[in-house]
């Protein structure tokens, strides 16, 4: 198994501009900036392969590629809502699609899977490395957008689009952008590195376990 391969990054951020505002007491426009990229630096430290949490937050799309089939096929970044596609390459280098009827997405105490027909034969003759690609999305889902529609019975008022991330992330996302706001320099009481003991006990059972 090798390392994931981001396809599709978020589109969205789980905790919103205006969220960020409001737990900050800040009501000008002149921080947006600051406070955007805030967001998205707590994100970037939770969030994705690289993050400490070892998950996905936001929904986007991933590959994983493995050296060959197997009858446990973990996908090492949860949670996951749909495997996209699953292809393999043969020795001559060319790329075939498995069919969708061919497989499941299974999730169980260790994970998400993939989870291989009874009746499904695994095909030789791989190449050498890296041969199957599984693409999945991965993260919680967003809820789309809204249009108004004054004209419905009843009347559907406008709406964005929101994250279902769940609140105890979110949350700990707004007391990071807290504390980095509160603390600026690069040279701070403390340990700038660390994170609040709040923030820290919202994200600990969040945490990938090891295998």
């Amino acid at each position: 198994m090798h390392a994931p391969i981001l396809v599709t990054p978020p589109t969205t951020m789980p905790v919103t501009l205006e969220e960020a505002k409001l737990h900050l007491k800040v009501e000008g426009d002149e921080e947006n900036g600051l406070i955007n990229g805030l967001i998205a630096g707590a994100v970037s430290y939770l969030d994705g392969w690289t993050g400490i949490l070892g998950r996905a937050l936001v929904e986007q799309t991933w590959r994983q590629d493995f050296d060959m089939f197997g009858c446990t096929m973990r996908l090492v970044l949860g949670p996951v809502s749909e495997i996209v596609s699953i292809t393999y390459r043969n020795a001559a280098g060319q790329v075939s699609t498995v069919a969708d009827s061919d497989y499941a997405l299974v999730t169980d105490s260790l994970g998400p899977r993939v989870f291989w027909d009874a009746g499904y034969s695994a095909p030789g003759d791989l190449y050498e490395q890296g041969a199957v690609s599984v693409t999945y999305k991965a993260g919680y889902p967003t809820t789309p957008a809204v249009e108004a529609d004054p004209d419905a019975v009843p009347p559907v008022s406008s709406a964005e689009a929101s994250s279902t991330v769940p609140a105890a992330l979110k949350v700990a996302i707004l007391l990071m952008v807290g504390h980095w706001y509160a603390n600026r320099e690069t040279v701070a009481e403390g340990s700038f590195s660390e994170l609040p003991f709040a923030a820290n006990a919202l994200i600990a059972p969040f945490r990938r376990m090891a295998l």
